[in-house]
């Protein structure tokens, strides 16, 4: 059983920062890519940030410049630093592992995290 759970979501005016974290638990053998995705009202999910696991990044051109994906050296926890945050970025925020898990070799699955809201007042 793997787990993924967001936090750092919350209200923010336009211009601010925020950072979200991703922790995954379970019975994990390894993650490669990770990523961010997002989703607004009567919009469809997008990607937002990817992070293979050879360490190559890539954004979405909305968020080119302004986000930044990092995780942390243990390898099980991903962030995403968001600056010069805009109304056009409010969203829920959801994370997405790839993971081998399980007895033995394990198999590979993608796993997702509830979400956490992320609201830009003007």
């Amino acid at each position: 059983q793997v787990e993924l759970v967001e936090s750092g979501g919350g209200l923010v005016q336009a211009g601010g920062s925020l950072t979200l974290s991703c922790t995954a638990s379970g019975s994990i053998t390894d993650i490669t890519a990770m990523s961010w995705y997002r989703q607004a009202p009567g919009n469809e999910r997008e990607l937002v940030a990817y992070a293979d696991g050879s360490g190559h990044i890539t954004y979405s051109e909305s968020v080119k410049g302004r986000f930044t994906i990092s995780r942390d050296n243990a390898g099980n926890t991903l962030y995403l630093q968001m600056d010069s945050l805009n109304p056009e970025d409010t969203a829920r925020y959801y994370c997405k592992f790839r993971v081998r898990s399980g007895p033995g070799w394990g198999i590979w699955n993608d796993y997702w995290g509830p979400g956490t809201q992320v609201t830009v007042s003007s």
